[in-house]
């Protein structure tokens, strides 16, 4: 089974790639935003959970999302394997990651991280916030708060996927399909 962790920071081009990455090698999309969306939409017992603190402005805890993910590779588990986009973020979820794929005898394959420049990203998440009106997406402060949260909390896991052998570094400025080849080359060496 192929699991591949697409890490990298806000506007890297995770969403992008990963959409690419989905069709070349068959996997399923594990994003966590969409499960959370559609665990609630199904109104299943995690989903009722998520949407009484999402409701309350609380952060859905670690356990609901671990338990919409188990219930999602459950449901796939003789797919081609997973790719996680958005998840997981900090050490704990890491951890939890690490253990729920244990007991469905699978593990991460590789954790791609797409490094970008700051100045890159910036560019490139004002750009989106024209076509798309998002004015959190053109407001400097807010991005550099969003780097913040990433520098501190997530950028962290490289170091937890380097000591496991498992981080490969991709150049992720450039030419999309340029930065595809580069991803599929890291993927198909470690097949």
């Amino acid at each position: 089974m192929l699991n591949i962790i697409l890490f990298g920071p806000p506007g890297a081009g995770k969403g992008t790639q990963s959409a690419r990455l989905i069709d070349k090698y068959k996997l399923v999309h594990l994003s966590t935003g969409d499960i959370l969306r559609a665990e609630v939409a199904a109104q299943t017992t995690l989903g009722k959970e998520a949407k009484t603190l999402m409701d309350k402005g609380i952060l859905v805890s670690d356990d609901i999302v671990i338990g919409m993910i188990d219930t999602k590779i459950s449901k796939n588990l003789s797919s081609a394997g997973f790719i996680f986009d958005g998840f997981p973020r900090t050490l704990p979820q890491a951890e939890a990651l690490d253990k729920l794929l244990t007991k469905h005898s699978t593990g991460i394959s590789m954790t791609i991280a797409l490094e970008v420049n700051e100045a890159e990203l910036f560019h490139r998440i004002s750009l989106r916030g024209k076509s798309s009106g998002r004015a959190d997406d053109q407001d400097e402060a807010t991005f550099h708060k969003r780097m913040n949260v990433y520098n501190n909390e997530t950028a962290p896991l490289k170091d937890y996927y380097k000591k496991q052998s498992k981080l490969r570094p991709v150049k992720g400025i450039g030419e999309v399909d340029d930065i595809f080849r580069a991803i599929c080359s890291e993927i198909d060496q470690g097949l």
